[in-house]
């Protein structure tokens, strides 16, 4: 692809401020912190002597060069590495920013060192465990040459080249790990893609893995708020960043930009420990997508019932990692082989979550894809389509501007999967439709159950996830559709998953009834007998923002929406049903 395609704007300097750490300044040296070192007061102190080499500067293979600090054990014995790939700053571990993170969400700044990287490992922990953490800052990122670029292929080379770095170092044993949540879960997919010879086992925690699909572009509906904050809040250095929300302006349809931003899933074979949840709308479905596609033999999956952060750094979740990294990079015999493949949950939404089920597969083997048929007349769901022909709708901005559907079970119900719509779908006074879907669990009441995903539970996070903020607090699983871009790519395409090609659109006549798909986040949810389940469709974004203070979306298109159910349209809800 040519780097013409690639938008750049000027980047801002990485100066003081709520993103600056106490060792973001550039001061190249070798230092030794002794244990019981503490970088600040509210962080952990170091429980072993730690060297830290600061601002190492590594060539990568078209000449630019970036700056990294590796902290290790101290002494002469030789340890694998894990490194933490991202722009974020390598010294924000005890920025305002990142600690603000840790209270709003409800944890607390002593359970880290503050040097680790935003949503990395903490050096304090694995050095003392008898590893190095190698804290980058990546291309055009702070001191760094170049210009940066947002989650794409050029990354995965650029990592390929410091871990062959890294794993000739004299104090390293020649293997090297990468592990994070978030952007350092995607630059692993990328990195993996490329297959350094020194890469040993990735952990991807929870990240995006189609730029396209999951960040600027979502079901086709150019929603780009967290794009937008990534793009202006996240890359800080001397060369110009990406303009991630130019190019999505200017090429609108999948095509060679957007397919250098996919992971070569085929090339991934490294042994992988890959950490999901069913809660995280930004990062849920790249990480589902990227488990089913990436080609290792020895890959593993968690689906915990919480938020990315607080599971990350749960000391039990570490020290299964850990577990994880000894097989692989150290050659322990500790069993880690008899874990599980999959291991996922089952929320109830009232405090009686299952955790570390234990399957073979995602989803479990005895899971039967099961079709509720809508009824536009009684609004309900039931396994049998309609006979007789009906409709219900909508007027795009209107109060209500929603319609529902809502089933009761009579006995326990467990659903473990992909759900998925397919509808039957009109237009009133206009050529397109975006289209949001919502499946709610309900109480025997009616009342729509929910659940925070972080411990933090108090006045300010029920403020901010009342409209958004929806990695926060889980409503339930979403979709959404932009109905132009219906057109499914059969390749990619599965009976549970459908997946949109993007490439064409394909605007509705007056009075036209198209079919669509609409793929809903993966579930783990129990129902018992009397509890009730919701099919939500609307106009609008029925869960808001993901994170608090983005811009919440806004369809252009207005008229009326219309769906058809029953008899030759019938529409229908397909969840994946396990014996209870």
């Amino acid at each position: 692809m040519s780097e013409i395609q690639k938008v750049f704007m000027p980047s801002d300097p990485l100066e003081s401020g709520d993103r600056y750490g106490i060792l973001s300044g550039f001061d190249p040296g070798t230092r030794t912190l002794e244990a019981g070192f503490r970088i600040a007061p509210p962080f952990k102190p170091l429980p072993v002597d730690t060297v830290l080499e600061k601002d190492i500067a590594v060539t990568l293979r078209d000449g630019v060069t970036i700056r990294v600090d590796v902290l290790r054990p101290a002494g002469a014995e030789k340890v694998p590495v894990i490194v933490a790939w991202s722009p974020y700053g390598k010294g924000q571990g005890t920025s305002a920013s990142v600690m603000g993170v840790f209270g709003l969400v409800g944890l607390d700044n002593g359970i880290v060192s503050g040097l680790e990287k935003f949503e990395g490992p903490d050096p304090a922990y694995w050095c003392a465990q008898g590893y190095a953490i190698c804290n980058p800052d990546v291309r055009g990122v702070a001191d760094c040459e170049g210009d940066s670029v947002l989650w794409d292929r050029l990354e995965g080379r650029d990592c390929y080249d410091l871990i062959e770095w890294l794993g000739v170092q004299e104090w390293c044993t020649g293997k090297v790990a990468m592990s994070g949540t978030s952007y350092l879960a995607v630059s692993q997919w990328f990195t993996a893609a490329e297959q350094p010879p020194h890469l040993a086992a990735i952990n991807p925690w929870e990240g995006v893995s189609d730029v396209y699909r999951d960040l600027v572009m979502r079901g086709g509906v150019p929603d780009h708020g967290f794009a937008r904050q990534l793009r202006d809040h996240s890359f800080r250095g001397r060369g110009r960043k990406e303009d991630i929300i130019a190019e999505a302006e200017r090429h609108p349809l999948v095509d060679d930009l957007w397919e250098q931003k996919i992971p070569l899933f085929d090339r991934i074979t490294v042994p992988s420990y890959v950490v999901a949840s069913y809660s995280n709308t930004l990062h849920t479905a790249g990480t589902f997508r990227a488990w089913r596609r990436m080609a290792s033999a020895e890959k593993w999956l968690r689906i915990h019932n919480s938020q990315e952060w607080p599971d990350y750094y749960d000391e039990a979740n570490r020290e299964d990692l850990r577990r994880f990294f000894d097989h692989f990079l150290k050659g322990e015999d500790n069993g880690w082989e008899n874990t599980p493949r999959v291991r996922y949950s089952v929320l109830d939404l009232q405090g009686g979550d299952r955790v570390n089920v234990p399957a073979d597969q995602f989803p479990p083997a005895d899971v039967t894809p099961t079709k509720y048929y809508l009824d536009g007349l009684s609004r309900t769901l039931g396994p049998v389509a309609p006979t007789v022909g009906a409709t219900a709708g909508y007027a795009v901005g209107s109060n209500p501007d929603t319609v529902s559907f809502v089933t009761r079970f009579e006995r326990e119900t467990v659903l473990v999967g992909y759900p998925k719509a397919h509808l039957w779908v009109e237009v009133e006074a206009a050529d397109d439709m975006d289209l949001f879907l919502l499946v709610q669990k309900l109480d025997a009441h009616g009342t729509p159950l929910q659940q925070f995903t972080v411990p933090n539970q108090g006045a300010r996070v029920h403020d901010v996830t009342e409209r958004g903020g929806s990695i926060l607090r889980y409503k339930g699983a979403d979709g959404r559709l932009r109905v132009s871009m219906r057109h499914l790519d059969e390749k990619l395409s599965t009976e549970d998953v459908p997946a949109h090609s993007f490439d064409r659109v394909e605007k509705l006549s007056p009075d036209e009834v198209v079919e669509v798909e609409i793929d809903l986040l993966p579930v783990g949810l129990v129902f018992y007998p009397g509890e009730q389940l919701r099919l939500v469709i609307s106009s609008r974004s029925l869960l808001g923002p993901m994170m608090p203070g983005i811009r919440e979306y806004t369809t252009p298109h207005g008229g009326e929406h219309v769906i058809h159910t029953g008899a030759d349209r019938a529409s229908y809800l397909q969840l994946p049903v396990k014996p209870a």
